[in-house]
């Protein structure tokens, strides 16, 4: 079964949406037979990569909020996010341009350390003092070392700007084409999708619909009722 999990890192709700999604596939029997792929969404596509500000100055002029309404938001998400072990800083954080990361998290696909390096990003840019989006690029060269990938081919990545462009847009027009207008998003074998970071429960519920519900698959017989195959133990002997 394939999960397919579409998040921003910029996105707090992401960050504690994974943490509960993670809890829940821990506990899934049949977690072994889950395939989770991360997929690419940006809240603020359009941002220039030198266009940073606080956190608070862009919730209160995106969203009309006043800068007390902001901050008790983030000490609520503050709370979330320590309701499942996450550290979460509810003052003093940047916003800014998220593509190079998607860019980066593609790479990551490639080699296997795509959740490894998703991880290493949010706590980046949620619980770390450093700023994902004033350092430059050697600063995600450096999370991407810490999630296993080579310095050298993620510098590669960010110095060339169509690397991997072609896939995190595609992976957006592909989450509007199945009605995701934000995230985090779960779909589910293509069947069933989850909007927002849902209680473990939820998650757990979805995953446990999602398994049961999996077409069986029907073999089609011809003369013989098994045909000749091979095996663990071996080929079938032609016969005469």
């Amino acid at each position: 079964m394939r999960v397919e999990i579409w998040s921003d890192i910029a996105c707090p709700w992401c960050y504690v949406g994974k943490a509960r999604f993670e809890k829940a596939l821990a506990a899934f029997p049949h977690r072994e037979q889950v395939e989770v792929v991360h997929r690419s969404f940006e809240l603020d596509p359009g941002r220039a990569k030198d266009d940073v500000q606080p956190v608070v100055a862009m919730l209160t002029k995106k969203y009309g909020m006043s800068e007390a309404q902001a901050h008790d938001g983030e000490d609520n998400l503050g709370r979330q996010a320590a309701a499942e072990g996450l550290a979460y800083r509810t003052r003093g954080r940047d916003h800014g341009s998220t593509f190079d990361m998607h860019r980066l998290l593609h790479l990551a696909k490639e080699h296997g350390r795509q959740s490894e390096l998703l991880d290493a990003l949010y706590r980046a840019n949620f619980a770390e003092e450093r700023s994902v989006f004033t350092e430059g690029g050697e600063r995600l060269v450096e999370l991407a070392v810490a999630a296993g990938l080579d310095a050298d081919a993620a510098r590669k990545v960010l110095a060339d700007p169509d690397a991997y462009a072609a896939e995190v847009r595609a992976d957006e027009r592909e989450a509007a084409q199945l009605g995701a207008s934000g995230v985090p998003f779960f779909v589910l074998d293509r069947k069933y999708g989850v909007s927002g970071a849902q209680p473990a429960e939820v998650f757990t519920q979805a995953l446990t619909q999602a398994w049961g519900e999996r077409s069986p698959l029907t073999l089609l017989q011809g003369g013989d009722s098994d045909g000749d195959a091979c095996g663990p133990d071996g080929c079938a002997v032609p016969r005469s």
